[in-house]
């Protein structure tokens, strides 16, 4: 049984209307529309007419109705398409827009134009008085959205292009999320510009519009041939187009029902759920707003959480654009919110397939979860089979991608230092992952703990790949591991205890192949399952590997493939074939103990083990110097099968884009080197395998070794040369 569907606010299903008016255009009209034969002319003349359709649905004529691809490109026309007849000058815009805007606006920044992002109140809603205080006297275009997707505010576009006319200021509003949900008539919200997304109001994804008034001057953002007014050249989807006209059509027709409805399914979601959970407060304005859209807080609760005990439900955490986002809502937080309601709040969005029965349905699965997690207990969930169990659904995040961005932890870790000891020989001062402290002249002792979230569905693989992830730390600072004890955060409440016990016997495994004793732990209950070990060893005080010291003339070393970020998330999207899976599993849960002995035979002058910062962010570790740079050879990087596939698809981890975003402007890219493996190379690692510095004439041998002990990835990928700045260079 499929998830009932309430997230229409993301995208819409295909109504019957559309499809059936698309079919002929799937199996006999073909003609390119620009073809002056009966082929091209019957594909031309369905076009028009979908630009009649929606004409007479927005209220305007056919002629001030540009197809495009969608919402995004119609922003970045109407907002691109203004400015390029201008030199510089100020925009008006909102802090809650969507990123097709909020982008658009910082890109036009750097090219030199002045843009107001408008604050909003605890609504969500834009105040004309703050548009008025905004005004400067270049201004020339104020961009305001109609309503706003993840909040559902509807904002005041017609009082505000009233003040824009005064000034004889062009206005825009995105109106993506309105159309087809509310009644939207561009001559009485006398706007310029008005862009539409085809795929939120039924129409197929990948086509839009922008509405153009009459007499409103917009330069194209693509040059071609003649198509659309020579406003957007390339030869028309004609498909799409008969499409998003029948979705305007059908709206039209049923308007009044059909936001009646939409105002009815929401009510129903709104006052039910209220019912079973009265603590929960909603977002957005209470009269003001789509009605199909509830955007709800859920106090003492984290909304991920929530949403992964919910499978049943199709929901969003914030936006469906950034689903994979670490960052908070942009909308929420503007709102005024605190961390903890941003991150407790989930958006519903009901839409014209929305059944009462889905709602009541919806609203009891979700108090539930709810009362399970809050701990105001119903009948506790039982399980017979804990093989059916996916462990990744319990939790938002997976493994080490879930590290706090390196910048912010480099914040933090600048105010803090060791307590002064003689004994110190690892502390604060590195990123080192463990410390060290010197007990007599042939001793130190080194002592790491991490721990994660799920990065796997079964327990057992989790807790072994877990305890090979900890160990690894051990084995980077050239120590061997002595004890270990277990740390676990575990949701008693969703999941039985014997899952727990598989994570432990997986974790038993492990150390029992690193010859050594788990001697205890702590256990906290949690709604996440997370796990992982605090690990003793010990190391000779003269032969500890550091994260730092890497000298010019070393080659680079690297044990394990890398992937492993994308690849999981994919596996967690149910992506992965069982090659693949198995694949990764094996990588994660081999030990890095064998690599360290072979390269103990060898001079080491640093090494690391790739983990959340990825390849990159732990190489950047490395160039502690003022004087050295790392030259990585991107093409001689090990990279799982699957994954460059999986980058193609989007599938990439939030870890992993708050990688790229730290080391923008620490790495220098070579332009052959693909954006894709860019992605790669940032990719957050979890259990990854070690990046070893030695001299360069000790490579070859060394990577011999590694690969005759069965570490058939190692290879070297780059080295380390005297350089002005400690910035990473990545060639082809």
């Amino acid at each position: 049984m499929k998830p009932i569907y309430l997230d229409h606010n993301a995208s819409t299903p295909l109504i019957p209307e559309v499809i059936n008016a698309m079919l002929p255009f799937l199996k006999n009209h073909y003609g390119n529309p620009s073809s002056s034969h009966y082929y091209g002319q019957e594909s031309k003349k369905a076009i028009e007419h979908a630009r009649d359709q929606l004409a007479v649905l927005l209220n305007c004529s056919a002629g001030e109705i540009i197809f495009t691809s969608g919402g995004s490109e119609s922003n970045n026309m109407a907002l691109k398409g203004v400015t390029g007849l201008y030199n510089s000058g100020h925009i008006i815009t909102s802090a809650v827009e969507h990123p097709a805007i909020l982008e658009v606006c910082r890109y036009l920044e750097g090219k030199g134009f002045d843009v107001t992002y408008l604050p909003v109140d605890k609504y969500g809603m834009v105040s004309c008085d703050s548009v008025r205080r905004a005004l400067q006297p270049d201004t020339f275009l104020i961009t305001i959205m109609l309503a706003n997707n993840e909040v559902g505010t509807i904002q005041p576009i017609k009082e505000i292009a009233q003040i824009a006319q005064e000034r004889n200021i062009l206005m825009h509003t995105d109106a993506a999320q309105a159309v087809g949900k509310i009644h939207v008539d561009v001559q009485k919200l006398d706007v310029d510009l008005l862009s539409i997304a085809g795929h939120k109001m039924n129409a197929p994804k990948g086509i839009g519009a922008l509405y153009i008034r009459t007499g409103t001057k917009v330069l194209p953002l693509i040059h071609g041939a003649g198509h659309e007014r020579g406003l957007r050249p390339g030869t028309e989807n004609v498909l799409e187009i008969v499409g998003l006209g029948a979705a305007a059509e059908a709206f039209h027709r049923q308007e009044d029902t059909i936001i009646a409805e939409l105002i009815s399914r929401g009510n129903q979601f709104r006052n039910e759920l209220k019912k079973a959970i009265p603590e929960i407060e909603l977002n957005g304005h209470p009269q003001q707003k789509l009605h199909n859209t509830i955007n709800i807080y859920f106090p003492g609760i984290d909304a991920n959480t929530l949403l992964s005990d919910l499978p049943d439900i199709a929901a969003s955490a914030g936006a469906a654009c950034h689903a994979d986002s670490r960052e908070p809502s942009h909308v929420l937080k503007a709102m005024g919110f605190s961390d903890e309601r941003i991150l407790g709040s989930i958006r519903f969005s009901v839409g014209r397939t929305t059944t009462a029965s889905d709602v009541s349905t919806a609203v009891n699965k979700i108090s539930e979860a709810y009362r399970h997690l809050t701990k105001n207990m119903l009948p506790e969930i039982t399980f017979t089979d804990i093989s059916n169990i996916r462990l990744t659904q319990y939790t938002h995040g997976l493994g080490c991608a879930c590290k706090i961005r390196p910048q912010h932890l480099e914040e933090i870790l600048k105010k803090f230092q060791a307590v002064p000891s003689e004994y110190t020989q690892v502390g604060f001062e590195t990123s080192d992952d463990a410390a060290v402290f010197r007990l007599t002249d042939d001793i130190s002792l080194v002592s790491t703990v991490d721990f994660f979230t799920p990065i796997v569905d079964d327990p057992y693989d989790f807790g072994r790949i877990a305890a090979v992830n900890s160990l690894s730390d051990i084995y980077a600072m050239g120590g061997k591991p002595v004890f270990a004890l277990n740390i676990a955060a575990f949701p008693e409440k969703r999941l039985p205890m014997k899952v727990l016990e598989r994570i432990l016997e997986g974790a038993l495994h492990v150390a029992r192949q690193a010859g050594i004793p788990i001697l205890g732990g702590h256990t906290i209950e949690d709604n996440e399952p997370k796990f992982g070990l605090a690990v003793t060893g010990t190391v000779h005080p003269d032969r500890i590997w550091r994260n730092t010291g890497a000298q010019p003339g070393d080659a680079l070393i690297l044990t394990k493939p890398i992937g492993l970020g994308i690849l999981s998330t994919a596996l967690k999207r149910g992506l992965l074939d069982n090659s693949t899976k198995n694949l990764i599993i094996n990588i994660m849960g081999k030990l890095n103990s064998t690599a360290a002995d072979v390269i103990r035979e060898f001079t080491v002058h640093a090494c690391t083990d790739i983990t959340g910062f990825g390849l990159l962010g732990h190489l950047y570790e490395m160039m502690s110097a003022d004087d050295i740079t790392a030259r990585v050879f991107s093409s001689k990087v090990p990279v799982i099968p699957n994954t460059v596939e999986m980058v193609r698809r989007d599938v990439i981890p939030g870890g992993t884009d708050a990688n790229m975003d730290y080391l923008k402007d620490r790495v220098i890219w070579d332009d052959k080197v693909s954006s894709i493996l860019r992605i790669i190379l940032c990719d957050a690692q979890t259990s990854g395998g070690l990046l070893i510095a030695t001299p360069e004439l000790n490579a070859a041998e060394m990577v011999k070794q590694l690969r005759k002990s069965g570490i058939d990835h190692a290879t070297v990928i780059g080295k380390i040369e005297q350089w002005k700045s400690s910035k990473i260079f990545i060639a082809p």
